[in-house]
């Protein structure tokens, strides 16, 4: 083995390894997310606006108290200064406040299942276009395939063996949280691959999210706040899945990119049925069974790592690699 060779396959050793460390910190997150419909169901007289409001207010705080005692908020700060990043946290937070408000009104109009599969099904494939289109990547076919499965598992799942409405106003809504919670992992992608800290990323987006929802947090019933399992699962929902998951979403968002990131959090709905039938009583149809290890084995050809290509191939992906780190702005 030429001195050359070996150099290229240790370099390529601990590139593979943040790579697929990047990937279990968005199933981890994915993981996260997927506690808080069953969470939730012990939260009366919660208003799906409440929850979501304070989650994103506690969550908020929290991502920004680690970035201001990470060495003494330099990460935020520099963040702030550059110019060229003002636009992008105010496009990354209006889409994480779109997302959540969209969200829930879809599911409040067109049912649970409906809503969230439309939501979460569809937001990978609009992160492959706004990356496409912002010429920062252009999806794979290992990707394609990975998420049309997962997708389709994640339908089979969530919709299988149920009976659900679908109304068009709220299958509208339902796309435009997709396409918002694209527009943010897109928008963290490009700050965090920009070099800025993903723990300043996920602060400043949610921080500034958080402002424009604390009027609904008011205008909402909050009396289950004032009671003391209220309390304890609003700070669960914020600081854990929220603060948490979104905080090893930017985490791995630094290695892993944003198209597969999108398609790694279609855990989230698998989480959700396996603790809603282990914990609620709900059971699984033979559809909805086999969308689960449709969506498992999708999500397992996405993370496995890639057979190692020739040098030419790997010249030409390094050169896909440069062009797909163009940057939004």
């Amino acid at each position: 083995m030429s001195q050359n060779t070996f150099l290229r396959r240790a370099s390529e050793k601990p590139s593979r390894s943040r790579a697929r460390r990047g990937g279990a910190d968005v199933l981890l997150a994915a993981s996260l997310w997927g506690t808080t419909g069953t969470v939730r169901t012990y939260a009366d007289g919660a208003s799906p606006y409440s929850v979501a409001a304070i989650r994103i207010i506690i969550g908020g705080l929290v991502l920004l108290a680690l970035a201001a005692s990470t060495r003494r908020g330099a990460g935020l700060r520099r963040l702030l200064a550059d110019r060229r990043n003002l636009a992008l946290v105010g496009l990354g937070a209006a889409a994480v406040t779109v997302y959540q408000t969209a969200f829930f009104v879809a599911v409040e109009r067109t049912g649970v299942a409906v809503g969230t599969v439309v939501t979460i099904g569809s937001a990978p494939v609009f992160t492959g276009v706004i990356g496409l289109l912002a010429g920062r990547s252009a999806p794979t076919g290992r990707w394609t395939l990975a998420t049309a499965g997962a997708v389709a598992g994640c339908a089979l799942l969530v919709g299988g063996g149920r009976d659900a409405g679908a109304e068009p106003l709220g299958i509208g809504l339902a796309l435009l949280s997709g396409l918002s919670y694209g527009g943010y992992a897109t928008v963290a992608s490009v700050l965090i691959t920009r070099g800025e800290e993903d723990r300043a990323v996920a602060a400043a987006l949610f921080g500034a999210a958080a402002v424009p929802l604390v009027p609904v947090l008011i205008a909402g019933p909050a009396g289950w706040l004032l009671t003391g399992s209220g309390a304890l699962i609003a700070l669960y929902l914020g600081v854990v899945t929220t603060g948490g998951g979104y905080l090893l979403f930017a985490r791995g968002l630094r290695t892993t990119p944003a198209t597969t990131a999108t398609t790694l959090t279609l855990a989230e709905p698998a989480v959700a049925a396996a603790l809603g039938t282990v914990l609620l009583g709900e059971r699984l149809g033979g559809a909805a069974l086999g969308g689960l290890v449709l969506l498992a084995a999708s999500l397992v050809v996405l993370v496995a790592p890639a057979r190692r290509r020739g040098r030419g191939a790997a010249a030409r992906g390094r050169g896909e690699g440069a062009q797909g780190g163009n940057e939004l702005v």
